[in-house]
């Protein structure tokens, strides 16, 4: 049986505001993007994709504020899209993703015990998303970040883990980290973010050598963003900085 007349035009303007929303995504336009994702969700709360990429844009958007009360308020609504898409398909990559990104960047602005504790559930939903898809840039690259925090944690960190939760799920190695930013670029090597990431990882393991390689190769990535060409701008003084000594 076919949907009624009016349950199908409201699929198809879904699928045609979905189209312009992904267009515009693509095209750098994230604020435009969200609007109109947010706009699919006002006619259909429970659409999948909507909720994924408006989780996504909150979290991303979020980011770039220095206000508190901005950035709180974009992570609130990430965290209630990446919630509500969760519990729709649990078994999906996107879903997991958007929900480990989404406690990451509330854990940003939490307490250190509150911080240690959504910590160890950031790892679950990317271990989550990492078996669903393998080649998840996204999820690669922000477990390569938990590696990285998590094998430097500081002694008061460490104690505080121990008292409150019995010790963290697991202490990767520096070298974690780096495995897991060599598999993001992989798997999208336009992402200067990725780059820019291992190197300086790298530049806090003093492999000067490493750290000079991958600089050079974040310095071939087309940009096409503000936040992209700060991170290239980065990258170029902290190659300065290598090729110094």
């Amino acid at each position: 049986m076919g949907l009624p007349a009016f349950e199908a035009a409201a699929t198809s303007g879904n699928e045609q505001l979905l189209r312009k929303a992904e267009e515009l995504l693509v095209n750098y336009k994230d604020v435009e993007a969200l609007k109109v994702y947010e706009q699919v969700l006002s006619a259909s709360p429970e659409n999948y994709e909507a909720l994924c990429r408006a989780s996504f844009l909150h979290s991303r958007i979020g980011d770039r504020f220095t206000d508190d009360t901005r950035k709180l308020n974009h992570y609130a609504k990430a965290k209630q899209y990446a919630t509500q898409a969760y519990e729709l398909n649990p078994a999906d990559a996107e879903s997991n993703y958007v929900m480990a990104l989404s406690l990451a960047c509330s854990a940003m602005m939490s307490g250190p015990r509150q911080r240690l504790a959504v910590t160890n559930q950031v790892k679950s939903f990317l271990d989550a998303a990492l078996a669903c898809n393998n080649e998840h840039a996204g999820a690669w690259h922000l477990l390569g970040r938990w590696y990285f925090k998590m094998a430097n944690l500081n002694f008061a960190e460490v104690a505080a883990s121990k008292l409150f939760f019995g010790g963290v799920c697991e202490r990767p190695l520096n070298a974690d980290a780096v495995e897991a930013m060599k598999m993001a670029i992989k798997y999208n090597p336009q992402n200067i973010r990725y780059y820019y990431d291992l190197a300086t990882i790298y530049d806090e393991l003093k492999d000067s050598e490493a750290c000079v390689n991958t600089l050079e190769q974040a310095l071939t990535v087309n940009l096409d963003t503000k936040e992209e060409l700060e991170l290239s701008r980065r990258c170029k003084i902290m190659l300065q900085q290598h090729m110094k000594n």
